[in-house]
């Protein structure tokens, strides 16, 4: 079985856990996962079996999704609201003062990683050393906010809703913490669901559960129909067809003449990845401009 299996991620389970039901469910050892959530977090966590796994590595640049829940007047040692409260300041914030402070953070912004995170520093993870009780300078990151909207805000109860659409990378929690900064408060994260990622939304993913209904109940082909195919996962590449012959010599390893495929005469970038496929449309790998070359060289192969 090989494609992506895009998962509800459930609260409470790590992206490791989901690794290991999904195993269980295609009795398969070839599974990984695209990017972590926090346990406490929800929604789109796509799942890579098989061949698919060798995508890793290769994922099209694509940016995120999210609805975030928060309450302003406390801060965590976590900056979210399942850490231990450190600081507490009394909030008297309105609808008009969140939105004034918005516009603030889209764009190019600098994020400071946050302690618990699983950022490497020092050959030890941030949130190894936190655990022990000690902080360290961490580097600014950037980080891209393309969308930031207040979805709704209580003031009686100084709660509300984020919509954000971000870079890779972009840390919420501490895009929350900055956000209340900035009102002259605090504010930490209360729940998180990512509602889009590597370019699959909400609304194309499965829960656990109805994949282990559609298992219990022996539905093999309706649960093998939820996988999508490998090629999903580069459709931000272009596409190229080549013919038969060339389709074997780019499965044997070998690069092809740009001049013989429907790439000559056309400004293909140095460095470019496209989607080979074979004279039937068949996905068959990536491949990479070699101008220097006029070659399209082989880069991975995805078909059987």
């Amino acid at each position: 079985m090989n494609g992506v299996l895009v998962i509800d991620k459930p609260k409470g389970l790590t992206s490791f856990d989901v690794v290991a039901i999904v195993r269980g469910i295609f009795q398969t050892k070839k599974v990984g996962h695209t990017g972590t959530l926090d346990p406490m977090a929800t929604g789109v966590l796509p799942v890579l079996l098989g061949n698919a796994t060798k995508a890793q590595s290769l994922m099209p640049e694509s940016g995120k999704e999210y609805e975030a829940d928060f309450m302003l007047g406390i801060r965590t040692d976590t900056l979210d609201i399942t850490g231990t409260v450190t600081e507490r300041r009394k909030s008297g914030v309105s609808a008009e003062d969140m939105l004034s402070v918005l516009d603030g953070f889209k764009g190019e912004i600098f994020q400071i990683p946050p302690m618990y995170s699983a950022v490497s520093q020092g050959g030890r993870r941030l949130y190894e050393l936190a655990r022990q009780g000690i902080e360290v300078e961490r580097e600014k990151r950037l980080a891209v906010i393309s969308r930031l909207e207040l979805i709704g805000f209580d003031e009686k109860t100084q709660t509300g809703r984020l919509g954000v659409a971000c870079s890779k990378g972009t840390y919420i929690r501490t895009l929350i913490d900055d956000i209340g900064e900035a009102l002259g408060t605090f504010a930490v994260m209360t729940e998180l669901r990512r509602t889009r990622a590597c370019g699959y939304s909400i609304e194309d993913s499965s829960s656990l559960e109805r994949l282990k209904s559609l298992k219990q109940s022996g539905e093999a082909e309706a649960l093998y129909a939820l996988v999508r195919p490998t090629e999903t996962i580069f459709l931000p590449y272009r596409k190229i067809c080549v013919t038969r012959a060339q389709s074997k010599r780019f499965k044997n390893g070998g690069g092809l003449d740009i001049n013989r495929t429907a790439l000559a005469g056309t400004n293909a970038l140095d460095g470019e990845l496209l989607r080979v496929c074979g004279a039937e449309g068949e996905f068959i790998g990536l491949g990479k401009i070699e101008r220097e070359k006029a070659t399209l060289g082989f880069l991975k192969l995805f078909s059987e």
